[in-house]
């Protein structure tokens, strides 16, 4: 039985909405995963494998400063400091300018080099260049989108948020369709219309502030290194999720290369771009626990902190048990959604790696909402060493290890692997962030 439906009642709104939302932003890149394999076969599913991880860079860093500057809005606002919190919002947005505009420069001159680092062959390196290089050049849009996203959301208006997150992802989709089959523009569409998709959110957004709704805005202020460290630092563990899931997508593309060639990279594509949707739902907890639990631990309201997080965490069983079994029986039809040349192959490796890596659901959704959590009770560093070690320290040794002694099979077993001792962690600094806030109840 629910002890304080009216803090219930608030997770299952934030947290629905949010879960819906950021499943439809998930699905920019899977929409491009599936019609890529449909219209260009496993060479684009390479292609496109090989270029996302720079994706995962650029809506990280947006992640880090919308997540890190929402935060320190919502608990400046909760304490009556309206100034400071215009301020957060106001330092985001040039902190995020500042950072799209060298991925921009980056995307004009150095994507040929990038894509030569990522190790594209001569097979899919002009589609991995154009992927790359058109993402690169959309990234104001996505870093923009992401700031503005969290700030809406943290603002009281999470319908609106999930509201922009499904218009941008169905016009992404349809999009897709347009500009990859009636137009026939190849991997440039499917990249293109990804890239437009972020500007349609902005503009579904747009309401809000041109009706006043909004309670924060751009003001003219100093640009605050004391604070903008406090962003980084609060917002740190969301950029490591995201550039840790792009540095781990390349570790697996080397080692998988070496392996099995393209055809093992196209599975591992299918695999990975799956397993962003999966993630997103966790995401989504994690997003719509915390602006609910950064008010509450503002107001040191810690009965209700616990309760929150007690919520999330049910939640995410129910969902990652769902999630599995599904993935579980379907693995053969999920599989072959994305092989349209039919090879046996590439099919074979895809049913055994699905069934094998999202063992991982239970353990990566504890590890995203304790991150987060960690984040909105203001303790970055425990939120920031289960990020390093999920995304660096233990994966990227546990892939040469599990690989050079199973193979394909190690290289599924990394992820579940590593989210399992993760999780322990997490834990443990779970258990001692609770007694240090019970000493100050």
């Amino acid at each position: 039985m629910v002890k304080n439906t009216t803090t219930f009642k608030q997770f299952a709104r934030y947290s629905s909405l949010n879960v819906f939302g950021m499943l439809a932003l998930s699905c920019y890149i899977l929409a491009d995963t599936f019609f890529v394999s449909k219209g260009l076969g496993a060479d684009g599913l390479t292609a496109l494998n090989l270029a996302i991880p720079i994706y995962s860079f650029i809506r990280g860093c947006g992640l880090m400063i919308g997540m890190g500057g929402a935060t320190k809005f919502s608990i400046y606002r909760i304490q009556g400091k309206k100034e400071r919190a215009n301020e957060a919002f106001s330092n985001s947005i040039f902190m995020g300018v500042a950072i799209a505009t060298i991925f921009f420069l980056i995307g004009l001159f150095l994507s040929e080099y990038i894509v030569g680092f990522l190790g594209a062959n001569k097979d899919v390196f002009d589609m991995s260049k154009t992927y790359l290089q058109v993402i690169l050049l959309f990234a104001p849009a996505f870093m923009i989108n992401e700031i503005m996203l969290c700030f809406v959301r943290n603002d009281g208006a999470p319908q609106l948020v999930m509201l922009a997150m499904l218009t941008g992802s169905l016009s992404n989709i349809i999009l897709d369709y347009i500009f990859i089959f009636p137009f026939g523009m190849g991997i440039f569409g499917a990249v293109l219309a990804t890239g437009i998709a972020p500007i349609i959110n902005m503009i579904v957004l747009s309401p809000f502030f041109i009706k006043g709704e909004n309670s924060f805005k751009l003001v003219k202020c100093k640009l605050s290194f004391s604070l903008l460290k406090e962003i980084i630092s609060t917002g740190l563990p969301s950029l490591i999720t995201e550039v840790s899931s792009g540095i781990v997508i390349i570790v697996f593309n080397t080692i998988i290369l070496g392996i099995m060639g393209n055809i093992g990279v196209a599975a591992y594509g299918v695999i990975a771009n799956l397993s962003l949707v999966v993630i997103s739902m966790y995401t989504g907890i994690a997003q719509g626990i915390q602006p609910l639990i950064s008010n509450s631990y503002g107001s040191k309201k810690y009965s209700d902190v616990k309760d929150i997080l007690k919520y999330a965490m049910i939640t995410m069983l129910i969902l990652s048990l769902g999630v599995y079994l599904m993935i579980t029986f379907g693995a053969a039809q999920i599989a072959g959604v994305f092989n349209s040349d039919n090879n046996l192959i590439l099919q074979n490796t895809a049913v055994v790696g699905l069934k094998i890596y999202f063992l991982a659901c239970p353990f990566v959704g504890f590890n995203i909402i304790m991150s987060v959590y960690f984040t909105s009770t203001e303790s970055p560093k425990p939120a920031n060493a289960i990020s390093i070690l999920r995304g660096f320290i233990i994966i990227v040794p546990l892939a040469f290890l599990l690989s050079y002694i199973a193979g394909m099979t190690g290289i599924w077993l990394v992820f579940p692997t590593t989210e399992f001792i993760v999780s322990i962690l997490a834990l443990v600094f779970y258990i001692f962030l609770k007694k240090k806030i019970k000493s100050i109840e």
